[in-house]
């Protein structure tokens, strides 16, 4: 392969530290272009990359996540744009303008995939997530870190407390029937791992209802309907705080449990609040020093496997999860990672591996050795690249 210029969207994104040196250590030329995001107008989008791109030749701009904004400028100056998706919903994802040719965009969660190239959509590709084994095999876990993050049980993430993810609290005024409803689905959604019925619960007069409270004014230039932006921003979500929040209750009972979280203010007892931290830093760090670290994945990801187990894994911490269809199709449950099918059962498991500590560490030092040697940011972007120049013509690829 030919030596690329790849012109790279930063804008803070999870990977941002990581993608530039990967595909330099793959060989390609890249110019960093400093993005604001979704912040940005159409008409700033087009003079910044006007003028970045007339500063030097691109053969593609690269972004994670997908930006309509960017499709309309690529596709009217015949540039190709590739996204890497690790968001899920991605609601960018439903624009129209996905349908532009320019774009390449990878999709880490195949429901979502196949929900969109059954729907014609030829511009999408699937990819799994990966993590950057070089970076991670280059942390030292020194005394100091290990004293600062030694724990028992550990779970970086949002409870979505925060203001802006408190979407379900606008529901309060609609009718004593819809409300009902609502939180029954969401209890009743609680209690089933694997299997996503959100969407197709919601009847039209619930929307409606729903409508009132909280209008969800789709543009037009998206195709998403308001049950699916409900289902996967609203419910979905709620359902996740309220399992998460149970779930560090119940452990919190029993055992020592350390929270990684944005939002200062939650108190659980026997859990401590130990507030954000740094992704690249000081997440390792937790992991590797944890001796179970959990994953409890966002409900709207329907099969994928979310960013954070790559990164329990690929740090050597002991991965236990809720059940997520792909963890299936590329580890080996008890033997890489750890799954659990309902609380009774997570309790059990918990208690089991911190008294088993030998083979906790067995588990975590597969899981790691797996992520690192097949599921690393080379052989994914490798993959990518091989797709866009043309090399590999294929919709799925991992």
């Amino acid at each position: 392969m030919d030596t690329l210029n790849i012109c790279y969207l930063e804008w803070n994104s999870f990977c941002d530290r990581d993608m530039p040196a990967v595909l330099r250590g793959l060989g390609q030329n890249v110019i960093k272009i400093h993005f604001e995001g979704y912040r940005m107008k159409e008409e700033e989008v087009e003079r910044l990359l006007e003028t970045s791109l007339g500063q030097s030749s691109c053969d593609f701009l690269f972004s994670f996540n997908y930006f309509p904004t960017v499709s309309k400028y690529c596709a009217s100056h015949h540039v190709k744009y590739v996204s890497w998706v690790y968001d899920s919903p991605h609601i960018h994802v439903y624009s129209y303008t996905v349908l532009n040719p320019c774009n390449y965009i990878f999709l880490f969660d195949y429901a979502m995939y196949e929900e969109l190239r059954s729907a014609g959509i030829q511009t999408v590709y699937y990819m799994p997530l990966a993590v950057n084994d070089v970076k991670l095999g280059a942390l030292r876990n020194g005394l100091e870190q290990r004293k600062k993050y030694a724990g028992e049980i550990s779970f970086v993430g949002s409870l979505y407390t925060e203001p802006k993810n408190r979407l379900y609290d606008k529901f309060r005024s609609i009718s004593g029937y819809a409300r009902g409803y609502l939180d029954g689905l969401i209890q009743a959604q609680l209690h089933v791992q694997g299997y996503n019925f959100l969407r197709e619960m919601l009847s039209g007069d619930i929307v409606a209802e729903m409508q009132k409270a909280y209008p969800t004014n789709p543009n037009a230039e998206s195709a998403m309907s308001p049950e699916e932006i409900y289902a996967d921003y609203v419910l979905a979500r709620q359902v996740t705080s309220i399992e998460r929040r149970e779930i560090l209750e119940k452990l919190g009972e029993k055992h020592s449990v350390n929270l990684f979280t944005y939002d200062r203010s939650v108190c659980i007892p026997g859990v401590e609040n130990k507030g954000a931290v740094d992704y690249d830093t000081e997440m390792p760090y937790i992991f590797m020093n944890s001796k179970i670290s959990l994953n409890i994945t966002l409900r709207s990801i329907k099969t994928g496997i979310p960013l954070r187990a790559f990164d329990i894994m690929g740090s050597g911490g002991f991965l236990l999860t809720n059940y997520q269809e792909e963890l299936f199709e590329y580890f080996e449950a008890d033997k890489d990672f750890v799954y659990y099918t309902d609380y009774g059962d997570l309790t059990e498991k918990v208690d089991y591996y911190l008294l088993h500590e030998e083979e906790r560490v067995q588990i975590a030092q597969n899981g790691c050795r797996k992520v690192r040697e097949q599921h690393n940011m080379r052989l994914r972007v490798r993959s990518i690249l091989d797709i866009v120049t043309g090399e590999r013509n294929e919709t799925a690829a991992v």
